[in-house]
């Protein structure tokens, strides 16, 4: 990026601000490092502190229906308590740790239609400016990507990716959203599922793994997922495709026994209360349509270790729209008084 926005909390002729991130995408738990350029205004400024956020694109399922929104999930404060002189340039280095749940961008270097962005806030006499958005890529941990590679030469097939804003319960689950990945089935399932929901909740222990199974309702079943879990270490040396294609037969056999419960009235293994934009929800862990149905692959594009397919258009726009216009969005959990 320019310098494409003066402070502006100050107006014309105030400090701009750039930040640049470091080529290549960052991992869940590991470092982001960059620089912040600054370029002084017409007067003096101090610049009492530089602090980048971290931001996604989420879906939230409510009483009244889906929304989508941003929302900030972590904040680092990386510079501040100099002057900026009239005209000055000066860059600020950065590295900070991101959040091991943060969700992955991309895979074998192709997007999944995750849209999460760094944001640069300067404090300047009083004042709070968001200044700069950045695209944030990320890519997946060696136990993620095995297992996706697992599942991809088992036969599954990548669908689509998106944030659930919400709480899985039951898990260590640390921020307010998680990302779902979902998969076709592979042939020999194909006969028993629609569709395979992945979700990773990765933390300094290692990886928690969560599969779902889709809806479809059998003769004696209520349409209800029923979901798994797994952990694994972060350097774990396993028979992948033994390991994961076991994971999917329990799950399968799970799904068939919570659905013959659920069609007697037993209840429903997932719980949240989470609020989204003033309303509240009931967490159902349940995907819809919205940013993540951009990357298509067939059957095999996991297991030649690529993700097949183009970003459909409306994933270039909501990119867009989320860099260039959604900088003070209703839901981004940001203080109020952020706003110039």
């Amino acid at each position: 990026m320019v310098f494409k926005r003066l402070l502006g909390s100050l107006g014309i002729g105030g400090p701009s601000v750039d930040t640049v991130l470091d080529p290549g995408p960052a991992l869940p738990g590991h470092s982001l490092t960059g620089q912040v350029h600054l370029r002084g205004g017409d007067a003096d400024f101090d610049i009492e502190h530089i602090t980048l956020e971290l931001v996604a694109r989420a879906e939230a399922e409510h009483d009244g229906g889906e929304s989508e929104g941003v929302v900030a999930f972590d904040r680092f404060t990386v510079g501040g308590g100099f002057r900026l002189v009239a005209g000055e340039q000066r860059s600020v280095p950065f590295g900070v740790t991101l959040p091991w749940e943060t969700p992955v961008t991309e895979l074998y270097g192709q997007p999944l239609g995750i849209v999460l962005g760094v944001r640069t806030e300067l404090g300047v006499a009083g004042a709070k400016d968001k200044g700069d958005l950045d695209q944030l890529s990320v890519g997946p941990l060696p136990a993620q990507e095995a297992v996706l590679e697992a599942l991809g030469r088992l036969g599954f097939g990548f669908r689509s990716a998106d944030l659930e804003y919400g709480h899985i319960g039951g898990t260590g689950q640390q921020l307010p959203f998680y990302q779902e990945i979902e998969l076709t089935p592979a042939p020999q399932y194909a006969h028993q599922v629609d569709e395979i929901e992945l979700t990773f909740l990765a933390s300094p222990a290692g990886l928690e793994v969560v599969l779902e199974a889709d809806k479809r309702a059998g003769l004696f079943s209520s349409g209800h997922d029923a979901l798994t879990r797994f952990t694994v270490g972060h350097h774990d040396t396993r028979d992948w495709n033994a390991e994961v294609d076991g994971w999917i037969r329990q799950l399968v056999e799970h799904r068939a026994a919570y659905g013959s419960q659920a069609a007697y009235g037993y209840g429903d293994p997932y719980a949240g209360g989470h609020g989204w934009q003033g309303h509240e929800q009931r967490e159902q862990h349940r995907s819809g349509p919205g940013i993540g149905t951009a990357v298509a692959a067939g059957a095999a594009g996991l297991a030649v270790g690529v993700v097949g397919g183009m970003v459909a258009a409306e994933v270039v726009d909501e990119i867009g729209d989320f860099f260039e216009g959604d900088e003070d969005d209703g839901g981004d959990g940001g203080d109020g008084d952020d706003e110039g």
